[in-house]
């Protein structure tokens, strides 16, 4: 897995966020996985987070590993989400992981779904309501 960008320090994922993917990693039976977090077209903004568990990094992808967890960021997904921090929130409506992304320029409501500086959002007067995010 020679094709593969080691430690690459451009996302921090907060000890809430590491023990949520702990917890997770254990309940599914699946300790060496690590977490994906990419980006992709859709939501109401025009792009949407994403997370996943996989088993290893694929070619080209950022590998950050942060006390025992290992986080993969395709270079594609890493252009948006570099300098972004991955967390954890408990609510009263629910928990769920949360990106803060200093290169987002707007993001809907759910907070799912942003637009970067230069992106192509979605049609003017679109929102969460309308069915566009997840």
């Amino acid at each position: 897995m020679s094709d593969v960008l080691e430690q690459t320090q451009t996302i921090l994922v907060t000890d809430k966020a590491l023990a949520t993917v702990r917890n997770l990693l254990e309940e599914k039976n699946v300790p060496n996985y690590g977490l994906r977090v990419f980006v992709a077209g859709g939501g109401c903004s025009g792009m949407q987070y994403g997370m996943a568990l996989e088993e290893e990094a694929r070619p080209y992808d950022h590998v950050i590993e942060q006390d025992g967890i290992k986080v993969f960021v395709d270079p594609t997904s890493m252009m948006y989400l570099s300098g972004a921090t991955v967390d954890y929130e408990d609510s009263l409506m629910g928990g769920g992981f949360k990106i803060e992304n200093p290169n987002a320029v707007s993001s809907c409501g759910c907070g799912s779904s942003f637009k970067t500086e230069g992106s192509a959002g979605a049609a003017s007067g679109a929102s969460c309501a309308s069915g566009g995010c997840g």
